[in-house]
């Protein structure tokens, strides 16, 4: 599996996901500080944290479950981008793009590997898009799913 969770690519995704999610919410209206905003960032940074400590655990469920902790953040974060969006806290001109993440779904089914980890690329005085974080978002948690699938049968094997 390799030497350090750094190494992981799910895990390295789940940090630009963090990355993008703390550019994109400092445009959030301020008196949001203790709400949405820290609400977002907290399962942002949940999905790495949780990665990272199902890599350090020995038994392969402990991994599994932490694995579907870090699931489970992702899909809290996408609904607090989604609420966000609703509130008008994201840009107006992101709407269409978010729109259009749901719409393709083809896309969103395809195997995890046909997927890159990329940075989410983001220009020093512009926010991360919706698009790229929300696509980013999907492609991970079919990674996760997969990684899932892999530990649970790396169990059933051991026993």
């Amino acid at each position: 599996m390799g030497e350090s969770f750094e190494h992981l690519e799910v895990w390295q995704m789940g940090k630009n996901i963090v990355v993008g999610i703390y550019e994109l919410t400092n445009d959030f209206p301020k008196d949001e500080s203790f709400g949405l905003t820290s609400q977002i960032r907290r399962a942002a940074l949940s999905v790495p944290a949780n990665i990272a400590e199902g890599f350090g655990r020995y038994h392969y469920l402990d991994k599994a479950k932490f694995y579907l902790n870090a699931r489970g953040s992702l899909y809290e974060l996408k609904s607090h981008l989604l609420i966000a969006q609703e509130l008008d806290y994201l840009k107006e001109e992101t709407y269409g793009d978010l729109m259009a993440t749901y719409s393709d779904s083809p896309d969103r089914q395809q195997s995890p590997n046909h997927h890159q980890s990329q940075p989410i690329t983001t220009n020093r005085h512009e926010s991360p898009s919706v698009t790229s974080i929300l696509t980013t978002i999907d492609t991970l948690g079919v990674k996760l799913n997969n990684l899932v699938s892999a530990t649970r049968k790396l169990n059933k094997e051991s026993q």
